[in-house]
């Protein structure tokens, strides 16, 4: 697969059908590969949740490429990835096959074998069927505020009183649509962010509102429970206390449906535990990479 940089430096993969996606691939800060080495740095995989993009997780970097390549990708329609026009849907189809196969152009197209998946909200998800589809390609697998799926009263509220999630979508645009989701308790933590809230919704704006329907109608469909007992991978659930969207209780019923698995349940407000509690997720999420490594040798 070819990548092209545009004139911001970004980096793209275009991929067969036509879409580019946009990653950001940071080396290991503190490990280097020789000639003599027969170890090289894994590679942690960053995917976000909806509505938001790489440069989230940008306070992340300095910190796990200590010990690790960093390789972040905007999912179809967010960020800086492309997303089908009107007259390109006909020739795109949003199916578990294709986002994953995105993921998997791009695995291949920097040469990566396996990596340490980390997944974010509904991003989680995509790990979970990747890792139980492709179990080839993944170390390891962290989940972040992860449902299974969406159910109705999720889908009911994220309309926001619309026809449905993606007709809110493109009639709030993103930005719009994010400050609606901000009242509900539990969810963006605006009042969390205080002083960077006008950044947070900046961020937000990057991604266009049609971008994030499409991808939204696909999650609608989206559906990680029947993928879950074929997880054999080393796993860690980070489950916010407080989040609208994640129960801890759906929580302890993954961790008893994958084996092995392990559970952390992380105090504070909202879903995106991420940004509001990110020390304590990077210190789980590096101790327990780090013991994947170690038993790898």
């Amino acid at each position: 697969m070819p990548s092209t940089t545009d004139s911001a430096g970004r980096t793209y993969i275009q991929h067969a059908n036509g879409q580019l996606t946009h990653y950001i691939h940071t080396p290991c800060t503190t490990k280097t590969t020789s000639s003599h080495s027969k170890t090289s740095p894994s590679t942690i995989l960053i995917q976000h949740g909806f509505a938001r993009h790489s440069a989230f997780w940008t306070p992340w970097i300095p910190i796990l490429s200590r010990d690790y390549n960093v390789l972040q990708r905007d999912l179809r329609g967010h960020g800086h990835s492309t997303y089908p026009s009107s007259s390109q849907q006909h020739d795109y189809t949003y199916t578990t096959a294709t986002i994953i196969g995105e993921i998997i152009d791009l695995l291949d197209h920097l040469g990566l074998q396996k990596v340490h998946f980390l997944g974010e909200s509904t991003g989680g998800m995509l790990g979970e069927i990747l890792a139980a589809t492709r179990a080839d390609r993944v170390l390891s697998l962290t989940i972040c505020s992860t449902p299974t799926h969406l159910p109705r009263s999720a889908l009911s509220l994220f309309a926001f009183g619309r026809p449905t999630w993606a007709a809110a979508l493109r009639e709030l645009g993103s930005r719009g649509w994010v400050e609606e989701l901000a009242k509900v308790p539990g969810t963006v933590p605006l009042s969390e962010v205080g002083a960077g809230q006008k950044t947070y919704l900046d961020e937000v704006g990057v991604s266009d509102g049609e971008g994030l329907a499409q991808y939204a109608e696909f999650l609608e469909t989206l559906d990680a429970r029947p993928f879950l007992t074929e997880i054999t991978c080393p796993m860690l659930i980070l489950a916010p206390m407080e989040s609208a969207a994640v129960r801890v209780e759906d929580m302890q019923v993954l961790k008893e449906m994958v084996r092995g698995s392990r559970l952390v349940c992380i105090e504070g407000s909202g879903h995106e535990i991420y940004i509001t509690r990110a020390r304590e997720c990077q210190d789980f999420l590096l101790a327990f990479v780090g013991d994947v490594e170690r038993v790898r040798g």
